[in-house]
């Protein structure tokens, strides 16, 4: 669970960083590469000066690089940039959805926050870059992790931009796109026969061998540190919306680590002063795709007992059948009001559409979860149509093309002759 590596470790003169602590029982450990707690295994997150953190101001920030490290103030590590693993993500497009919010009978503004605008066209820049740069303080000399795709990208790209080997594992049914767009930064590929839950349960236990001590996991001894770059998104939304944050916010769902990590974004930047809460606060709301849905389906049960499920579908992004974070995605939904649906692969082939129609944006499949949850919630009166909301796209529909190759195509085929297109009716 932690490393016994001899490295400088994060630099706590330039980080807001003072601690890991677990979620669980609160106990507190150094910085170090360790996710788990030695007292009740509970999951670890990064703990911070809160003073430091209230330093900070919007000038700063707005000051700053066009990516994420200008928030670096508020991050764990990657505050000196010479000492930054990244391929620098971020500051990506707040689209407005006016055409989709008519649509779907949403008076209040709608926003869709487009990730795909990323270097690796996924959110995964973020976490990875946060990752990577804690990984090279802490001494590690390989970048791995365990993914579903759109992570194995992000961990390849940046370590061919770093100039270091890596290592990463993935499913062997993932979509070709994401098997293409990691293979062909040059590293270790491993395909597994097994499902995600089992290629992470197989990197949990690489992570404790003699030979993959020198090895940095994104999601697993360095999990804490790369969690925390989902926090950008947060910021991200509340300084293009002008320092506020939005009355609702609607969330894809894999881990729940993501949803977990916005609501902590504007928890902090209230609690030190960038922003003030709306009235009434934020409501969180978490969508998943019905072939993976143990977090929503813990909800809609009311309890706290979240059943691990064999995942199937074709939101590959998004299954996870023992999600790490599920009690703490419950806890943020209901602490906030919200609520979480699941919808079913014709419904995510139609949110991908609709999506596209109405904005310009094209998703990949975790996006139409996203979308026709919105629709959803809508619809069942759970999520206020009055009420400034923002859904998050996390990734680009190029890498899941399979999705809706079947439903689009031309909508005329003709000769190449004035008369052809006369007949078709293209003329009027």
């Amino acid at each position: 669970m932690t490393s016994t590596l001899a490295a400088s470790g994060i630099d706590t003169s330039a980080s807001p960083a003072r601690a890991l602590v677990c979620r669980a029982c609160s106990a507190r450990y150094p910085l170090a590469a360790q996710h788990a707690c030695y007292e009740c295994f509970g999951p670890l997150e990064v703990d911070y000066d809160t003073a430091a953190l209230a330093t900070v101001t919007r000038e700063q920030i707005e000051a700053g690089p066009n990516n994420i490290w200008r928030y670096a103030a508020l991050l764990p590590a990657g505050q000196d940039p010479a000492t930054r693993v990244t391929v620098n993500p971020g500051l990506t497009p707040l689209v407005a959805a006016p055409h989709l919010a008519a649509e779907l009978g949403i008076t209040a503004p709608l926003w869709v926050k487009d990730d795909s605008a990323n270097p690796t066209h996924s959110f995964k820049d973020r976490v990875v870059s946060v990752a990577l740069t804690a990984a090279k303080a802490l001494g590690f000399t390989r970048f791995a992790c365990a993914s579903t795709g759109n992570l194995a990208n992000s961990v390849a790209a940046h370590a061919a931009r770093a100039g270091v080997p890596s290592i990463v594992f993935i499913p062997s049914d993932l979509e070709q796109g994401k098997v293409i767009t990691t293979a062909v930064y040059g590293g270790e590929l491993v395909a597994i026969d097994g499902s995600y839950d089992d290629v992470n349960r197989l990197c949990g236990e690489l992570v404790e061998t003699d030979e993959f001590e020198d090895t940095a996991f994104v999601n697993v001894n360095v999990r804490p540190y790369y969690a925390e770059g989902s926090k950008t998104l947060g910021y991200e939304v509340a300084e293009q919306l002008g320092w506020r944050i939005p009355a609702q916010v609607v969330i894809p769902m894999a881990s729940g680590e993501l949803l977990t990590k916005i609501d902590k974004a504007f928890s902090e930047l209230v609690e030190i002063g960038l922003v003030e809460a709306p009235a009434g606060g934020w409501k969180v709301f978490g969508a998943q795709s019905a072939g993976c849905n143990p977090i929503a389906s813990a909800l809609h049960a009311d309890t706290d007992t979240i059943t691990p499920v064999k995942p199937t579908g074709i939101a590959k992004s998004l299954n996870i059948g023992d999600p790490a974070a599920g009690l703490y995605a419950l806890e943020a939904v209901r602490r906030t009001g919200g609520w979480m649906e699941y919808v079913d692969d014709d419904e995510i082939r139609a949110g991908i559409r609709d999506l596209a129609r109405t904005t310009g944006v094209f998703a990949e499949t975790a996006g139409g979860v996203t979308v026709a949850v919105l629709r959803k919630l809508v619809e069942s009166g759970r999520l206020d149509p009055t009420a400034e909301t923002v859904v998050f796209n996390t990734g680009e529909g190029l890498k899941t093309i399979d999705a809706v190759a079947g439903q689009v195509g031309p909508t005329h085929h003709i000769k190449p002759s004035l008369r052809a297109a006369r007949d078709a009716g293209l003329l009027g």
